[in-house]
C-alpha cells in the first residue's frame, strides 16, 4: 500500500467544484516543544544483556542480525520485544490499521507502558482516516505519546474526503514517512518492508504480501534510534491532541481504547520453526539465546527535511542513492526485489552498463494480477522490454503460485503480492528496507535501508528460493520478433507454459491506466 496521492484525486476530480464551495481546512499552528532522545541507559534490561551476548569481542563494528521472512514469525519478534521491553518502545510506521494486527499491537504498548515502559509512537498521517480515536484513546494513557508525521488538514473518517478537503495543501501533502521500524530498549530492532496490517501477516482472506523483515542487535540500533529521534523532534511532526483533541475525558478515554482493543481476534498459531529452521523470537527471548550473524553494515536514514526539498536535492544523501551506490558497486551479479520497480533514465543507463561489463541483473516484481498498485506497474511496464533486450532476467510473481510454495506461510485462498525491497549484491552484501526503486522513494517519500555485509545472511536468503525450477511466477523473455514479452510458467511435467499474452484478464485495469497514465506522469508513481 503506497501514497499514490495523485491517484486517489483522479479519481474524484468530479468532486472538485463541490469541495471548493464547503470550503478548505487548515492546521492548528505548531506549539513548541522540547527535544527527547532514545533512553540509552539500557545495559542492565534483559533485552540489553541478551543483545550484548554473543557479540564478537564487542566490536562496534559489528552488529548482529537475522532475516524474517514469514509473517507469523515477524510479527511474533515485535509483540515479544513489546512484552520483554523494561525502558522504552520506539515504534514508527507508514501505515497502522485498525484491524486485528494492529489492535493487538497496540494493545501490546498499553500493556507495556502500564508496566512503566515508556511508549513514543510515531504514524503517518495518510491512512489515518477513521482512526483518530483509537491514536487519541490509545495516547490517553501514561507513558505513551502518538505523534503524527505530515499531518493532513482534515480528518474526515474516509481517505478520498481527506485528500479532497486538503486539495489545496497537495504539495505538501503528496510526501509521505515510509519507514517502518520497531526498537525495543535501544537494543533490539525490527525493520523492513513491512506496515502493520492484516494483508502484511497472512491474516487477510482476500490478498496477503510477501516481505521480508529483519530482526538487528548491536550498535545499529543505536544508529537506529538517533534517527528515529530526528523524525520525533521534527517540526513536521505533531502529537495526536493537537491535531485530534480528546472528547472526553481520560479515564474513560482509556475504556474506550480498552473496548476497541477487545475485538482483535488472537494471532494464529505458529509452527516450531520458520523456514530457515529457526525457532521464534520470543522462545528465544525466553532461553536467553538468540540465533543471529554477526557482520558489518551501513544504515540509511532519510533525513525527515527530505519532504520539503526539490526532487535533485531530495535524492542526494537520500537512502535511494545509498542504496543505488551499493548496487552499482557489485562485481558480479545483483539480485533485486521491489514490488513497484520503474527504472527510468538513470535505472536503466546504470543496468546497461553493468552489464556489458560482464554483470548480471535479476529482477523480481509483481505481475499485473498480483499488484496493488497497477499504475505503478503501468510505469514498469514502459521498461520491460528494453530491460529484456539488454540482458535483464525478469520475474514477475504470479498472484497464485507463490502461495503453493510453502515458502513464506500460508496464503489460504488468497493471492499473494510481492512486497519485500531487497537486494541481494554479489552474494556476500544484503540489502532490505522500506524503500522502492522508484521516484516516488527516491526523491518524495522518507525511507530507510539497511545493507549487512554478510554471506552467512545471503545462505538464508537463498534458501527460501532453493530448488530447481520453484514456481513463484513467471520467468519473461522476449518473443521471436524480439519486441513482444512471453510470459513462461512451469508445468506439473516440468516444461513450460508459454502464454503470449498477460496472464489473466485485465481489460479494464489496462482501460484505466491507459486513461490516467499520461495524467500521473512517472514522477509521481
Amino acid at each position: 500500500m503506497r501514497a499514490f496521492i495523485v491517484r486517489r484525486f483522479a479519481a474524484f476530480l468530479g468532486f472538485v467544484a463541490a469541495a471548493w464551495l464547503a470550503g478548505c481546512v487548515s492546521l492548528p499552528p505548531p506549539v513548541p516543544r522540547a527535544n527527547v532522545a532514545a533512553i540509552t541507559d539500557v545495559a542492565q534490561t534483559e533485552l540489553g544483556q541478551l543483545a550484548a551476548k554473543g557479540m564478537p569481542g564487542g566490536s562496534a563494528a559489528l552488529s548482529g542480525f537475522r532475516l524474517l521472512p514469514e509473517a507469523a514469525f515477524a510479527f511474533d519478534a515485535r509483540i515479544s520485544l513489546a512484552r520483554h521491553a523494561e525502558k522504552s518502545l520506539d515504534v514508527q510506521y507508514y501505515l497502522i490499521q485498525k484491524d486485528d494486527v494492529g489492535l493487538l499491537l497496540l494493545k501490546e504498548l498499553r500493556e507495556a507502558a502500564a508496566r512503566g515502559v515508556r511508549v513514543r509512537l510515531l504514524v503517518d498521517d495518510l491512512y489515518t482516516a477513521g482512526e483518530d480515536e483509537v491514536f487519541s484513546t490509545l495516547s490517553a494513557f501514561p507513558n505513551i505519546e502518538v505523534r503524527l508525521f505530515n499531518p493532513l488538514p482534515s480528518r474526515a473518517n474516509s481517505l478520498s474526503a481527506r485528500l479532497l478537503f486538503s486539495l489545496t495543501d497537495f504539495g505538501r501533502i503528496n510526501h509521505r514517512m515510509h519507514n517502518k521500524l520497531l526498537v525495543a530498549d535501544n537494543s533490539f530492532a525490527v525493520s523492513g518492508g513491512r506496515n502493520i496490517a492484516n494483508e502484511y501477516f497472512m491474516r487477510s482472506t482476500a490478498a496477503n504480501f510477501i516481505d521480508m523483515d529483519v530482526l538487528s542487535s548491536g550498535p545499529v540500533v543505536r544508529q537506529m534510534s538517533e534517527g528515529f529521534d530526528r523524525y520525533w523532534n521534527s517540526e513536521h511532526v505533531r502529537p495526536i491532541e493537537q491535531i485530534a483533541p480528546l472528547r472526553m475525558p481520560v479515564e474513560e478515554a482509556q475504556k474506550r481504547f480498552d473496548a476497541i482493543a477487545r475485538t482483535a481476534v488472537p494471532d494464529v498459531p505458529m509452527r516450531p520453526r520458520d523456514v530457515l529452521d529457526k525457532p521464534p523470537v520470543g522462545q528465544e527471548l525466553i532461553t536467553g539465546d538468540v540465533d543471529r550473524h554477526w557482520a558489518p553494515f551501513k544504515l540509511f536514514v532519510d533525513d525527515p527535511e527530505k519532504i520539503t526539498r526539490k526532487p535533485e536535492a531530495a535524492f542526494e544523501g537520500s537512502v535511494t542513492e545509498g542504496a543505488l551506490g551499493v548496487i552499482n558497486s557489485a562485481k558480479r551479479e545483483v539480485k533485486i526485489g521491489s514490488p513497484y520497480f520503474i527504472p527510468g533514465a538513470r535505472g536503466m543507463a546504470m543496468m546497461k552498463k553493468a552489464i556489458e561489463q560482464g554483470g548480471r541483473i535479476t529482477v523480481v516484481t509483481n505481475s499485473l494480477g498480483a499488484t496493488d498498485e497497477p499504475l505503478a506497474y503501468a510505469g514498469y511496464e514502459r521498461y520491460r522490454a528494453d530491460m529484456l533486450k539488454i540482458g535483464v532476467t525478469i520475474y514477475e510473481i504470479a498472484p497464485t503460485l507463490t502461495g503453493r510454495s510453502g515458502r513464506f506461510g500460508d496464503f489460504g485462498k488468497s493471492i499473494s503480492r510481492l512486497h519485500a525491497k531487497l537486494a541481494v549484491v554479489d552474494d556476500d552484501r544484503f540489502f532490505v528496507g522500506s524503500m522502492n526503486l522508484d521516484h516516488r522513494s527516491a526523491a518524495v517519500n522518507t525511507e530507510m535501508g539497511l545493507v549487512i555485509d554478510s554471506p552467512e545472511l545471503v545462505k538464508d536468503y537463498d534458501k527460501l528460493l532453493g530448488g530447481e525450477r520453484l514456481n513463484l511466477g513467471y520467468r519473461l523473455r522476449l518473443g521471436p520478433d524480439g519486441r513482444r514479452v512471453q510470459w513462461l510458467e512451469y508445468d506439473d511435467a516440468g516444461g513450460d507454459i508459454v502464454h503470449e499474452d498477460e496472464p489473466g484478464e485485465f481489460l479494464w485495469l489496462r482501460f484505466k491506466n491507459w486513461l490516467l497514465l499520461p495524467i500521473v506522469g512517472e514522477e509521481l508513481l
